[in-house]
């Protein structure tokens, strides 16, 4: 299925697929902006509908006392925009849940982690009507229906074709005008590698340390070197891939996340209260790619071996 014609004027209808913190957080604000937007949520879908939203958040608290929740894409149906906010390791559902949410010309915004996705969306329904999100942004969902913003939540976007500049443009300003920071990238796959770099990092060194914060992993010498070590090689890999990324974006995301203080990211979530991990999108895919463009990354494999030997310990 391709998309033909332009991009709405007007974003009537936005879907949040996954109801996570990512998806209730942006979700929250565009809907406190006005913008017609119903949550497919799978867990949690009985609290959503019964309390609505509230967000804690440095930019301002959000207190929704009803929201549009739904359990079935089908009772959904078609709108304007999708924004696809699980998890990745949610990925093989895409189809049978995403289908019955298109019309001709609708919009699917990843706001995912790691590499694979928007190929995948693309072989499934065309490239034509794919963007890659990134959110730069430290949040946690407190409950289904409380979500804790902590800083940052910045949002850029880029298309997986070239097409039309215009729709870009339009896309940005739904979630500008909603308050919400947001840029172009001409690049989404350079986009995407800077994006791992802190990943890769954090999300894997918090887990296999041992389940610690980002303050716990930077106060020691040690585990900031290894931090540093990895991301270094994350840039060695889009290196390999043709991309440039200078190599000061350590030291700014070193330092941007000590400002954080003790947080605990996605995986370290995930690890922690038993669900999957991202281990193909973030670690294992990126590895592949860089490796096959002829990179040698022993402490990025390293530390794949040591999440997959954590994971399997766990059972």
């Amino acid at each position: 299925m391709r998309c033909k014609g332009l991009f709405p004027e007007i974003v009537h209808r936005i879907a949040i697929v996954g109801s996570g913190a990512v998806g209730c957080y942006y979700g929250a604000r565009l809907s406190a902006a006005g913008h017609d937007v119903k949550f497919l949520a799978r867990s949690g879908y009985s609290i959503l509908k019964e309390k609505g939203l509230t967000v804690k958040s440095p930019d301002g608290d959000l207190d929704l006392p009803s929201v549009q929740a739904f359990s079935a894409a089908e009772d959904i149906g078609p709108v304007d925009l999708v924004v696809l906010a699980w998890k990745t390791t949610s990925n093989a559902s895409c189809r049978e849940v995403i289908r019955p949410l298109l019309h001709e010309s609708t919009m699917i915004l990843t706001l995912q982690n790691g590499l694979g996705t928007t190929e995948y969306l693309a072989e499934i329904f065309g490239g034509d009507r794919v963007y890659g999100g990134l959110c730069f942004v430290c949040i946690n969902r407190l409950a289904p229906d409380r979500i804790n913003h902590i800083a940052q939540g910045l949002i850029t976007i880029g298309e997986f074709n070239d097409a039309e500049p215009a729709r870009l443009v339009r896309l940005v300003s739904l979630f500008t005008d909603a308050e919400i920071p947001c840029r172009a990238v001409e690049d989404l796959q350079k986009a995407q590698w800077i994006k791992l770099i802190w990943n890769v990092a954090f999300n894997g060194l918090c887990i296999t340390e041992g389940g610690v914060t980002t303050a716990e992993l930077l106060a020691s010498a040690e585990g900031e070197s290894r931090v540093r070590r990895i991301m270094g090689e994350v840039i060695a890999g889009a290196t390999a891939l043709g991309m440039s990324i200078p190599a000061s974006i350590i030291d700014e995301q070193v330092v941007s996340t000590e400002q954080m203080g003790a947080y605990r990211p996605s995986s370290l979530i995930d690890y922690l209260e038993g669900r999957e991990v991202e281990l193909q999108a973030i670690w294992a895919e990126p590895l592949s790619r860089a490796e096959k463009a002829g990179a040698r990354l022993p402490a990025w494999g390293q530390l794949l071996a040591d999440l997959r030997a954590r994971l399997a310990e766990r059972g």
